[in-house]
């Protein structure tokens, strides 16, 4: 009896380990590609952005900060976390976004829309 817990008591540890270890497991990758909408032109574009430089696109200026995604065993989605101002206003978003779920935080602007769509 004493031997069964003991079998049981390190199994449950070494269970604990195995889902703490992967639970939240991201990739970091080097760029994010995003689509940017410029809604006065009606034009779309894919831009890929360097983590970590800024990027150039009409009158914004991009810095993503990070880039992930999720583990290969799990459902692929992919975040960012970016900076985004304009010439004229200057910061105008700052935050998360999501490749799965683009309205959850979305760049809200009169002049442009952009969101994630991959991390490469």
């Amino acid at each position: 009896m004493f031997y069964m817990r003991k079998v049981i008591s390190l199994f449950s540890i070494f269970l604990c380990f195995v889902i703490s270890t992967n639970a939240d497991a991201y990739i970091d990758r080097q760029s994010a590609v995003v689509r940017i909408m410029n809604k006065a032109a009606g034009k779309v574009q894919l831009v890929t952005i360097p983590v970590g430089q800024n990027a150039k696109y009409e009158k914004l200026n991009l810095l993503v900060r990070s880039c992930k995604q999720t583990d290969p065993f799990d459902a692929e989605d992919y975040f960012m976390f970016i900076e985004v101002s304009k010439d004229d206003n200057g910061k105008i978003f700052s935050g998360w976004m999501s490749a799965n779920e683009p309205g959850d935080n979305p760049l809200q602007n009169p002049d442009y829309d952009l969101w994630l769509v991959k991390c490469e």
